[in-house]
């Protein structure tokens, strides 16, 4: 994390040059105060990393020693496919139309966005998909039955 920490760090800086340049040489408002903005951002991404990264072990990116090997391993569950977006999408798509045909349909919106919103998030946690994440072995492990012999890390 001190690669990207550093990286930010000197995004921030950058920004923090460019944007005093902007103004001396344009006097404007708003391009400014957006610079200004990106700078805050960039730092805060920055600190945040420095700081995460001082309390954190060396990962195998942060050690010219490391070996490749060294960073293999489980990443970690990424699904492989989920209606879900869409809905989300539906709901925002309410939530737009309600802005600008009324209140009924905006109300409507931020239920849909509400309910996909939960969706998305306890997508892997209950229900059907509830065991996806985990290998054959590991719920027999748990003592655990799959939900559907289908959808499964061999």
């Amino acid at each position: 994390m001190k690669i990207e920490g550093a990286l930010f760090a000197f995004f921030a800086a950058f920004f923090l040059v460019v944007t005093v340049v902007y103004w001396l040489l344009s006097g404007e408002w708003t391009g400014t105060v957006c610079l200004a903005l990106t700078m805050g951002l960039a730092f805060m991404i920055g600190f945040y990393l420095l700081a995460t990264a001082r309390r954190m072990e060396l990962r195998p990116e942060d050690r010219p020693d490391a070996l490749i090997s060294e960073g293999t391993g489980e990443v970690g569950f990424f699904p492989p496919h989920s209606w879900m977006p869409i809905s989300l999408a539906v709901g925002f798509g309410l939530t737009a139309l309600g802005v600008v045909f009324g209140l009924f349909l905006f109300l409507i919106g931020l239920v849909a966005v509400t309910a996909a919103s939960f969706g998305l998030l306890f997508e892997y946690y209950l229900g059907l998909n509830r065991t996806q994440g985990q290998t054959l072995g590991s719920l027999r492990a748990m003592g655990e039955e799959p939900t559907s012999p289908r959808k499964f890390l061999a």
